[in-house]
């Protein structure tokens, strides 16, 4: 019984966080109230407290189920002394690109996060997680191109933590962009050429060769 309990909770769980996902695309997040979001999933307002303690609450766990693996390997960037760490940051930057340009539901997610929330009252919560997630990436970036300086010898022109700021402004900006107009052009070449010739500009290149692709591109 309490296993049966236990799926259905989650179960209840998953279906908010899928109507929250298609409330929030269609409607916006503040014009979309916990009450839409319960009539969306079939569920009543209760359910909603139940599991979340606020529309913030309910935001950042829907960010949380997309991000969290993106989150996660930038995180692990660094962790294989043996692998390049200037490689191993474009390969975790170029396969969350994949993920967004191929993925609908987690290009869905990032269209709200990106276009359609106002960080306002009841949504401070979320820019504070957002900019909590934001201090992590930048410095896990930071230490991989400080190491990555290390290893080639190479002075930074700039401190290792401007260069990472630039850099996470780079990917943010192209995938901003890009959700505005997904056709306009090709987010993950557009990204990796991007992302090489700024890395140059540090003095900064993958090791082994300079111009082949650092993933295969479908």
């Amino acid at each position: 019984m309490a296993r049966c309990t236990k799926e259905v909770a989650f179960a209840t769980h998953e279906q908010l966080l899928d109507a929250a996902e298609r409330v929030f695309f269609e409607q916006g997040v503040s014009r979309t109230s916990l009450q839409d979001i319960a009539q969306a999933a079939g569920v009543s307002r209760g359910a909603i407290y139940w599991h979340f303690k606020n529309k913030a609450d309910l935001f950042n766990a829907m960010m949380a189920r997309i991000t969290l693996p993106m989150e996660t390997t930038l995180q692990c960037i660094g962790a294989d002394g043996g692998r390049d760490p200037l490689e191993a940051l474009q390969h975790a930057i170029l396969d969350a690109m994949q993920k967004i340009a191929s993925d609908e539901r987690t290009r869905r997610v990032f269209e709200v996060a990106t276009l359609k929330v106002e960080y306002v009252d009841e949504l401070l919560a979320v820019k504070e997680r957002q900019l909590q997630t934001q201090t992590e990436v930048v410095q896990r970036m930071s230490l991989s191109l400080q190491d990555a300086s290390s290893r080639r010898a190479v002075g930074l022109p700039i401190s290792a933590l401007a260069a990472a700021q630039g850099l996470h402004a780079l990917v943010v900006g192209l995938i901003h962009t890009w959700l505005l107009a997904p056709q306009a052009f090709a987010l993950v070449d557009v990204t990796e050429a991007s992302m090489r010739a700024y890395l140059a500009g540090l003095g900064l290149t993958a090791r082994g060769g300079g111009g082949q692709p650092l993933m295969p591109i479908p």
